[in-house]
């Protein structure tokens, strides 16, 4: 999946992190100039650098 999909996640959308499952689903705090904050169900807080990861929208 393209980097690109992370300029599309606004707060409140709920996504996974491809390379850790574990984590499962979060949902979206903030996306600011690349930097994606994302509420994990199962680990909490966490940021992301949209640069590197392309994180998958959930549509449950």
């Amino acid at each position: 999946m393209s980097l690109e999909i992370n300029a599309i996640l606004e707060p409140g959308m709920l996504v996974r992190h491809p390379a850790e499952p574990g984590w499962g689903v979060g949902q979206v705090q903030s996306n600011i100039a690349g930097k994606i904050t994302i509420n994990f169900r199962e680990i909490g807080k966490v940021v992301i650098d949209g640069s590197q990861v392309a994180l998958e929208p959930v549509h449950d």
